[in-house]
C-alpha cells in the first residue's frame, strides 16, 4: 500500500516548538515570512526575551523597567539596527582637496616672515591617507627671526575663486620648541554650525615648523599641517577632514 504526502500538510506544532529553540535570528526571521501563523509563532517572547537578553541585555532591562508593550522580537530589531548604524561607513564627503587651498601666515612683532598659498591638488596625500601635509618654503623667501619671538599663525582653508574661507588656525605666542629645530603650534576646531552647543570638536588643527639656525636666529625652511584627534592624539583621515570643513565652507 502507498501513502501519498500532501504538501498541504504543515508540520506538527510540537515540531516547531522543538525546532525553533535551536533557530538562530536571522533563520526566525526568515521563517516567520512562511505564512501568518508562522509569523505569529516564530515572533513570541519566549523565543526572543533571551536572544534579546543575550545580545542587547540594556534593551530587555528597559523593557521590563518601562514596563513598555513592545515585542522582544522588536527590541531585538532596533538594536541589531542600531549596532548596524554604528559601523557603517559615512558618506563620501561633498568637498575635494581640489576644491581648496591653504594659505598660511607667519608674523612676528615686527615683519611677516613667511606666507605660503598651497592649492589642495598640489598637496602630497600622506601613504597612511591621513589629513598631514609637507609644505616647502621657497629657499628665496627666508627671513630670519630670533628664536624667543612671539609668533603669529594663520592657517585658512579657501574655497576656490575665494567663495568661502575657514581659519583653521589663528594663535599668537611662542608655541613650543623642540631642541631649537621644530617649532609646534595647535588650535582645538570648533564644532560645526550644525551641531553647535559651544563646546569643541574633539579635533585640533597641528602646524609644525622645521627650523635651521643661523648665528642666534632662525629661518623657517619647511612646514606640515594636519588635524588631530584629541581622544588618540593621531592624525585622522583625509576624508572625515574634508567632511567637517564642508560644513563652513559650502553653501
Amino acid at each position: 500500500m502507498s501513502y501519498k504526502i500532501s504538501s498541504n500538510l504543515s508540520p506538527p506544532w510540537q515540531v516547531l516548538v522543538l525546532v525553533t529553540n535551536h533557530l538562530d535570528p536571522k533563520t526566525l526571521a526568515i521563517a516567520s515570512c512562511v505564512c501568518k501563523s508562522w509569523s505569529i509563532s516564530m515572533s513570541s517572547d519566549h523565543l526572543w526575551q533571551p536572544i534579546c537578553a543575550a545580545q542587547y541585555p540594556s534593551l530587555s532591562t528597559l523593557r521590563a523597567a518601562a514596563s513598555a508593550a513592545v515585542s522582544y522580537r522588536k527590541l531585538y530589531a532596533l538594536g541589531y539596527m542600531s549596532v548596524k548604524r554604528r559601523v557603517q561607513k559615512p558618506p563620501k564627503p561633498h568637498l575635494s582637496l581640489q576644491d581648496i587651498m591653504f594659505a598660511i601666515d607667519i608674523h612676528n612683532t615686527r615683519s611677516c616672515i613667511v606666507t605660503s598659498i598651497k592649492p589642495g591638488g598640489e598637496l602630497e596625500v600622506d601613504k597612511n591617507g591621513v589629513f598631514r601635509f609637507d609644505i616647502d618654503i621657497k629657499s628665496d623667501k627666508l627671513v630670519a627671526f630670533e628664536a624667543l619671538d612671539s609668533l603669529r599663525i594663520t592657517w585658512n582653508v579657501v574655497m576656490n575663486g575665494f567663495e568661502s574661507v575657514f581659519t583653521m588656525m589663528d594663535c599668537k605666542g611662542k608655541g613650543n620648541f623642540v631642541l631649537g629645530l621644530e617649532g609646534w603650534f595647535s588650535k582645538e576646531l570648533p564644532l560645526p554650525g550644525c551641531c553647535s552647543s559651544g563646546g569643541a570638536s574633539g579635533l585640533v588643527a597641528d602646524l609644525r615648523l622645521g627650523l635651521r639656525v643661523s648665528g642666534g636666529r632662525v629661518v623657517v625652511e619647511k612646514m606640515s599641517v594636519g588635524v588631530l584627534s584629541v581622544v588618540s592624539w593621531r592624525y585622522v583621515w583625509v576624508d572625515d577632514v574634508l567632511r567637517y570643513l564642508q560644513h563652513f565652507l559650502l553653501p
